[in-house]
C-alpha cells in the first residue's frame, strides 16, 4: 500500500469534525495585526480590571507547567486570569456568548487543545452547535483547528 503525503497547506482545506482539537491561534491574532492584550483585559474579573486599567503594556513572565514542568513565557495578563479570574464562580457563565465561553475555556486551561465534545461538556452547549461556530468560514477571536505537523 502506497502511502499519500498531504501538502502543509492541505489541513486547512480539511473539514474539522467533533473529534478535532482546536485552541486559541495566537499568530492568527499577529497576522491580522490585531492586540490580543485588549480582548484579555474584557476577559478580567472586577477586581484585575481594576488593577489592569491603568497598565497597557504588560510584561512577560515565566510560567512552569505544573505537570510538565516545562516553562514557556505568557503574557501577565494571562497568567492573572488563568491564576485567578478563571477561577472565580462565574467566569464562565450563561449570559456569555457561546464563542466568548469557548475563548474563556482556552483562557483558563492554559490553551490546552480540546475537541468540541470536549468543550460541549465544559460549558454546557451541544457540541454539534460548537462545531458549527468554530468550523465555519468566520474565524471568531483565533479560535482555530490546531495544526499539526
Amino acid at each position: 500500500m502506497s502511502q499519500i503525503t498531504v501538502p502543509p497547506s492541505l489541513p486547512a482545506l480539511v473539514k474539522p469534525t467533533l473529534d478535532t482539537p482546536f485552541h486559541i491561534d495566537y499568530e492568527w491574532w499577529e497576522r491580522k495585526g490585531l492586540q490580543i492584550g485588549v480582548e484579555l483585559r474584557a476577559h478580567l474579573c472586577q477586581e484585575h480590571r481594576a488593577v489592569f486599567s491603568e497598565h497597557f503594556d504588560t510584561e512577560k513572565i515565566d510560567w512552569i507547567d505544573e505537570q510538565t514542568g516545562e516553562v514557556t513565557q505568557i503574557d501577565g495578563l494571562q497568567h492573572v486570569l488563568q491564576a485567578h479570574c478563571s477561577k472565580q464562580p462565574d467566569y464562565i457563565n450563561e449570559h456569555l456568548s457561546l464563542v466568548d465561553a469557548i475563548f474563556r475555556v482556552f483562557l483558563a486551561n492554559g490553551n490546552t487543545p480540546l475537541t468540541c465534545r470536549e468543550l460541549g461538556n465544559t460549558i454546557g452547549h451541544p457540541p454539534d452547535k460548537i462545531l458549527h461556530t468554530l468550523a465555519g468560514q468566520q474565524i471568531y477571536k483565533g479560535l482555530r483547528p490546531v495544526q499539526r505537523g
